[in-house]
Parts: C-alpha cells; structure tokens; sequence
C-alpha cells in the first residue's frame, strides 16, 4: 500500500465516521423533541432513557449506514476531483481500476465491521430499543405506531395455541395470558391468567389469577387460583410481538428460531428471512455503493459538489425506497424472501458495473 493508498483510504474512513458523528445526535434530537412529553408523562428513568438512546443510535445507524457511507464516499471523492487531486493521480500512469483499491479496502473494512455488528451487536441493541419502546411509550398508549401492536397469537404445536396481549422482556413478563388446547378440532380446555412470569432459576413459568376450563360433554369443569406455577412446551421468543422478535437474536439463535417457526409452520417466516438475509445483503451494499459514488463524483462538473451531492442522494434514495419495497414485498406475498432481499443488491450492482465502464472512459 503506498501512499495515495493510504491517504484515499483514511480519507475513506476518516469521513465515513464524521458523518455517522454528525447525524447521530441530528437523530437523537428530533427523536427526543417527538418523544419529550411522553417521557415526562410516564416519568421514564433517566438511565434508561440514556441507555435507550444508545441503543437508537446503534439501531438507526445500522439500518441507515448505506446512506451515511456512499454519501462520504462522495463528499470527499468530490473534494478530491474539484481539486485536481484525482487528475494528477491518474496523469501519474495509475489505471482508473488501480486508484479504486483503496476504496475497496475501505468498503471491506466497513463490511466486516457491520457484519460483525449485525451478528452480535445490533440484535442486543435493537431488544434494548424495542424494549423501551413498548414499557415506556406503547404499552401506554401514548405512541401511535400505525400497523403495528402488541398482540401475540401464535401456534405452539398441531393442536395448541397461545396468545398474550404484551410483553416485558426486563421482568420477562407476558399479561392476558391464554392457552387453548384443542382435540379432533374442538376446545379440550383453555387457561387463562392475567399475567405469566417466567422463573429463570426454576426454568417454569408462574401464573398469577390462573383459571382453567376443561370441556366435557355432559359439562365444564373449572379451576381457579390465585397463583400456579407450570412448566409449558414454548419459550420466551414465543411470547414476543412478532414485529420485531428476529430483530433481537442473535445469528446462531436466530437460525434455532427459523428452524423451529419452520417446523411450526410459522405464518410469519417470510418476516425473519428477511431480517437474516438483510444481515449478508446489507455490508455486500457497501461495496456496490462505494463503487457507484466513486463513479458519480470522480469527475470534475461545472456544478462542482453541490451537483454529485444532489446525484448521490438521489441515488441513495433510490437504494433505500427498493430495499424497502423489496423487503414488504417478501414479508406480504410469494416472492422468494431471499431474491427479495438481494434484488437491490443486484439492480444496483448493474448500475455500478454500468458507470464504472463510463467513469474508466
């Protein structure tokens, strides 16, 4: 690595942090200024608000850093261009492919380290922030999330079925429990309780004002008390919102849980596919963006920054609307999950092929 490799390389990285440096608190005020009369309302601890907004920024910047990349790799590829720094490089004998070598290394740095994230990090991130969300703001009532709720119905085997209307990971609390247990597709019995407690030590649950109904043919037969201790055929992840229990896994647990939600015949697979395929397709990004920005702005134009800043947005943009709509589109009909998740990856993977053919001209 000589020294234009590592000049454009910490140029690379240097810039990339700045930017991630520079929205984060930009985010976290305007979360903040949405979020400050609900804070006060429900007088949320202030460590736990501190913790909750480590854990946004961690969140938030995963899901967002494509954005945040190839709008560095442009700013400073730009500045590099205005000022002939890039002509001099390439008059110097040095190929237009050679002179992206340290921009590869510095997309596969990037690309390890959020991989690594998404595998370990981000998973405990993103509990601690929907955690938060649903103890302090959802539970109450006091944020409006259109689309979503709190509510779990879920099929536990061929013949059970469990639903609880809220959890609390902190206290691994679920509330309006109920339980049905059906036999040649008719209710055998259901239990209901007001609220069920995991017992970490005893490795079994606790119901507190339990009530259980056995069904018979001449019949019911009721139980009631104030308090049971039992031990049930799910587990934990089974009583999370589905909205974003595969956010908070790690990788080797959340394969474990696609295995068994498979197996179950899970409605909802096409959901965690997503969030397992995204953990791969999202740091390939880095690349392909990395090589379009580079494309864009290694050239000199009469509108100077201001005009590569305005193609990059729109370019990452562009990015981020597909990668959505791709995303929905696996979660809510019969598109493969995993052509979904990599479709972005690909179209955009042709557009960089594209001009960086016209940049090398």
């Amino acid at each position: 690595m000589n020294i234009i490799d590592k000049y454009i390389l910490k140029k690379y990285l240097s810039t990339f942090a700045v930017m991630l440096a520079l929205f984060a608190p930009i985010g976290i005020v305007i979360d903040i200024s949405e979020k400050i009369n609900f804070l006060i309302e429900n007088k949320v601890p202030f460590l736990a608000t501190l913790l909750y907004y480590y854990n946004f920024t961690v969140y938030w910047s995963n899901l967002l850093f494509p954005i945040f990349l190839f709008l560095s790799v442009i700013w400073f590829t730009s500045k590099l261009a205005n000022d002939t720094e890039i002509i001099a490089i390439l008059s110097s004998g040095i190929s237009f492919t050679r002179f992206m070598r340290p921009y590869l290394i510095g997309a596969t740095i990037v690309s390890v380290f959020v991989l690594l994230m998404g595998f370990f990090i981000v998973p405990k991130c993103s509990e601690g922030f929907n955690n938060f969300r649903y103890t302090y703001l959802v539970s109450g009532g006091k944020e409006v999330m259109t689309g979503q709720n709190t509510d779990v119905y879920t099929q536990i085997s061929d013949d059970q079925f469990i639903y609880v209307n809220s959890f609390n990971n902190e206290t691994k609390t679920a509330f309006n429990f109920s339980l049905e247990k059906f036999k040649n597709e008719k209710l055998e019995y259901k239990i209901t309780a007001t609220r069920i407690q995991w017992n970490p030590k005893l490795k079994n649950y606790t119901m507190y004002d339990y009530s259980k109904r056995i069904v018979g043919e001449l019949g019911d037969k009721i139980e009631k008390a104030e308090k049971k201790d039992a031990k049930f055929n799910f587990d934990l992840e089974d009583l999370t919102p589905v909205i974003y229990i595969a956010e908070t896994l790690p990788l080797g647990k959340l394969i474990h849980f696609i295995d068994k939600e498979r197996l179950r015949g899970s409605s909802n697979i096409n959901v965690y596919l997503v969030v397992l395929y995204k953990k791969y397709s999202i740091p390939v990004s880095a690349f392909i963006l990395t090589i379009i920005a580079v494309a864009v702005s290694s050239m000199k134009r009469r509108g100077g920054m201001g005009l590569n800043l305005a193609i990059g947005i729109a370019l990452a943009f562009a990015f981020i609307f597909f990668d959505k709509i791709f995303g929905v589109l696996a979660e809510k009909s019969s598109i493969p999950p995993l052509l979904a998740v990599w479709l972005p990856n690909i179209i955009f993977g042709i557009l960089a092929i594209f001009l960086l053919r016209n940049a090398k001209r």
